[in-house]
């Protein structure tokens, strides 16, 4: 299941560009109004701890440029420490005239998170995930196959065949460890030197038969198809969370880490994609440049009839409004370009070679009488 996690920008009321005094006015307004010691409505601590974080991210140059550049996959695994302690709350709500004790909120936060022994998180994993225009314009669900290390089936995890657990290295006492000592009696030292164990190579145990399966690592690789929902109009770029899809912990009682599956947008033969705008390339002939024509040109949708303007230029833009792929969560449905490209014939008839001079030869008199006049 996807988490339905909320562009920062969202978050806080604010557009992409928004300089540093909107988003942080933004938050002020924001933060007050949501305050759980202001707000006693269910959700409102919830809601305040979710706008500040989007200001935590987007009031720093760099995790915004990150966010920016990649969505929640560039800003992954900050901790809470990282996020808040750069932002001075005093200079934010200090001209109140009230104890607002925003730094005791965010103290406790940290203290609840510290006094719960976090189990050890393994890595979030991030895959591309291409798709075509068809699906970006409806959405709908998606298949990822990824490779995730597992439990080995045969041995259970323990590395031995047939399931039989590794034992001790009587050579190093199981700390994997050896220690070389030698006294200097003149300098009064005594030199410890602590090598890797060379029977079990500092693992601490052994397995007498490796399980044949894993080569008694324990673990295999397991091939894994998760069904994503893929959101209308979603933008290039843009990272959907799997929690829990991710790496293993490397701990027993710990968690795994999540799945990033970042969107790209599959190349199509037909269109170029700029953000909710889609491009095409339309070859027209001189003659049809020169005298206009009505052209039947694709979309995504369908084709349609375009009226190609007389006296129309290379390398021109003729915009159809409302024929690109609907943008991101917005009522707004981008434009479909078309990029006139002129086709110059290469090999003429005798008759059009004809018509051509006598075309030159009218173009020719009409500018000498311009001249003359």
């Amino acid at each position: 299941m996807i988490s339905d996690q909320r562009d920062y920008y969202e978050v806080l009321g604010v557009a992409k560009d928004a300089d540093q005094k909107a988003i942080k006015d933004a938050f002020r307004t924001l933060a007050l109004k949501y305050h759980p010691d202001r707000n006693k409505e269910p959700g409102a601590e919830e809601r305040f701890k979710e706008i500040a974080e989007a200001y935590a991210i987007l009031s720093d140059p760099q995790k915004r440029a990150e966010y920016d550049a990649r969505g929640f996959a560039g800003v992954a695994g900050t901790r809470p420490e990282d996020l808040f302690s750069g932002i001075n709350f005093e200079d934010i709500f200090g001209g109140l005239n009230f104890d607002f004790g925003m730094g005791n909120l965010f103290d406790s936060f940290f203290r609840r998170g510290r006094e719960r022994a976090r189990p050890v998180r393994g890595t979030n994993i991030e895959v591309d995930l291409y798709v075509t225009l068809e699906r970006i314009a409806a959405g709908g669900e998606e298949v990822v196959h990824l490779l995730r290390p597992a439990t080995c089936p045969a041995c259970h995890g323990t590395g031995g065949e047939g399931g039989v657990a590794p034992r001790k290295c009587e050579t190093c006492g199981g700390t994997g460890r050896i220690t070389h000592s030698r006294r200097e009696e003149k300098e009064h030292l005594l030199i410890q030197q602590i090598l890797p164990c060379s029977v079990c190579h500092g693992r601490g145990s052994i397995i007498d038969h490796p399980c044949p399966e894993c080569y008694g690592s324990g673990e295999v690789e397991q091939e894994e198809a998760l069904t994503v929902k893929i959101p209308v109009g979603i933008e290039e770029g843009m990272a959907l969370r799997i929690p829990g899809k991710g790496m293993p912990s490397p701990s027993p009682d710990g968690v795994a880490g999540d799945l990033y599956v970042v969107v790209r947008t599959r190349q199509d033969a037909r269109f170029e994609r700029a953000g909710a705008d889609l491009w095409h390339t339309v070859m027209l002939s001189l003659i049809d440049a020169v005298l206009g024509t009505r052209l039947n040109v694709q979309t995504l949708h369908g084709s349609i009839d375009v009226t190609i303007p007389a006296g129309t230029q290379p390398d021109a833009l003729l915009r159809v409004k409302g024929k690109g792929l609907p943008a991101f969560r917005s009522e707004r449905t981008g434009d479909l370009y078309l990029r006139i490209r002129l086709k110059v014939p290469e090999h003429l008839t005798q008759e059009e070679r004809e018509l051509y001079e006598q075309l030159r030869a009218i173009s020719r008199k009409a500018h000498e009488e311009n001249l003359n006049k």
